[in-house]
């Protein structure tokens, strides 16, 4: 789990997927979060975010749309998301 949130590029889709509170796909998150990056790079990502059980991906049609799994993280380890995400908006995470 470290690992995946060691990387802003993560860090910035999981607070996007904290904002929205519900499930969105690759693309949607990058646009929301300002990333500008290929397709490709965009499921590496969230490859690493899936394995490390920050996120749970379900396939909808063609699409696959993923949802931040914080509660599940909360009660493991309570206050570990938030606290990367909040060293990264004061600038001690980068």
């Amino acid at each position: 789990m470290l690992h995946a949130l060691s990387d802003p590029v993560r860090v910035a889709i999981v607070r996007e997927l904290m904002k929205a509170g519900d499930a969105m796909n690759c693309s949607e998150t990058a646009a929301k979060a300002g990333l500008k990056m290929p397709k490709s790079t965009c499921s590496q990502h969230y490859q690493i975010l899936r394995e490390a059980g920050l996120i749970f991906s379900e396939r909808k049609g063609v699409e696959l749309s993923s949802r931040l799994r914080l509660d599940e993280i909360e009660q493991r380890f309570p206050g570990l998301v938030t606290s990367i995400l909040q060293a990264y908006e004061t600038g001690h995470g980068a």
